[in-house]
């Protein structure tokens, strides 16, 4: 997998990085991908690093040739960030019950809503658990906007079958198209825009145009990030599936007796996921445990009755740390280990995301002077 993962890389980057920004936004259907990256699967389960993918974009091509992808790239570490500030958001989506037609509800995931578009991407992101980011866009929109179905069974729907379903960029995302991430400021699919991006593939769709964004009058508190650290503590470490990076880590996951993998089981999760993608998330552990060979693969109940204290390999405000915070007795005793990327990134994740860009160049040099991840 990482071989694959690798390889498609070095394609994008020798082939499709050139002329990315000139045909992202273009969805011209599942078969025809080239105009975008494709890597997002694996970036977001760390196969791929993000930090290393722009470390190695940037020196084969100045800043300013390949700025869309890098700003997409850090898109993803931002959302991450502003995540980590503003846990309650997270929780008050887990936790969330909001009121719907059923029978629109079930037209909408079984693709039956009439709109041809928006049917053809739920049979799209079934079978391919994929969709274009422009799409995801679309898709949203018509789904809250048109259909009038909460966000919250949107973003969930998504995060059962996308391979690259992230809690922040996923949860986020979503409450943007809405216009409660940016209070007053949604997102609207329009049917000339649609029909534009997607090559004329889908014309004269119905659409409420003319939408208001939601009300959320809450106001999240700004909560200092979890304290990372860097250097080995215990004899073995947690890691689960959001972060199978090896590059450059094997020597460090060598000073280990045990680097345990673990991937959460519906029943330990809030959010159930398609068959499909747990099948995609063990594959990624089963490469991952042929590339470092003292990784096991464990089970929920083994991490309970670990006695001793253990690292953890951080993995973000999400299902894996929820399980965490409610099966380990004193969570405080965990040493969570975080990549100093991360951590210097995330300082710039407090405000909106144009905060977030103009430091970006304070980023990128930090990333070229920093090449080791735990040091």
């Amino acid at each position: 997998m990482y071989e694959k993962a690798d390889q498609e890389k070095l394609e994008f980057i020798q082939n499709g990085l050139k002329e990315y920004s000139l045909h992202r936004n273009y969805d011209f259907g599942p078969k025809s991908r080239k105009n975008i990256s494709n890597l997002s699967k694996y970036i977001s389960h760390r196969i791929i690093n993000e930090y290393d993918l722009i470390r190695e974009i940037l020196s084969q091509y100045k800043l300013q040739k390949v700025d869309k992808f890098v700003q997409e790239v850090f898109w993803r570490v931002y959302w991450k960030g502003w995540l980590e500030h503003r846990h309650e958001v997270w929780r008050d989506f887990i936790n969330s019950i909001p009121s719907y037609s059923n029978e629109d509800y079930k037209n909408a995931i079984n693709g039956k809503t009439g709109i041809e578009c928006f049917d053809d991407w739920v049979n799209e992101l079934k079978t391919e658990n994929y969709l274009h980011n422009h799409s995801r866009m679309w898709f949203a929109s018509i789904w809250i906007f048109t259909l009038n179905l909460p966000w919250e069974l949107g973003a969930r729907f998504f995060m059962k079958y996308l391979f690259d379903g992230d809690a922040a960029s996923n949860t986020l995302s979503w409450r943007w198209v809405a216009g409660i991430q940016t209070q007053g400021k949604n997102y609207v699919a329009r049917e000339s825009n649609i029909r534009k991006f997607t090559n004329q593939r889908y014309m004269n769709i119905a659409l409420n145009e003319n939408a208001l964004p939601l009300e959320n009058h809450k106001i999240y508190s700004l909560n200092e990030v979890r304290q990372l650290h860097t250097k080995q503590k215990y004899k073995n470490i947690v890691l689960f599936e959001s972060d199978l990076n090896v590059n450059g880590r094997q020597s460090f996951f060598e000073n280990y007796e045990n680097v345990y993998l673990l991937l959460l089981e519906n029943t330990n999760r809030n959010l159930k996921l398609d068959d499909a993608v747990l099948n995609f998330k063990k594959t990624l552990q089963e490469a991952f445990k042929s590339e470092i060979t003292n990784s096991k693969i464990i089970n929920e109940d083994d991490i309970k009755n670990l006695n001793e204290g253990f690292d953890v390999l951080y993995p973000a405000i999400g299902e894996n740390m929820d399980f965490l915070n409610r099966e380990i007795k004193d969570i405080n005793k965990l040493h969570f280990i975080g990549a100093k990327e991360d951590i210097f990134c995330w300082q710039y994740s407090k405000k909106g995301f144009f905060n977030f860009k103009k430091n970006i160049p304070q980023v990128i040099n930090f990333l070229l002077h920093e090449d080791d991840l735990f040091n």
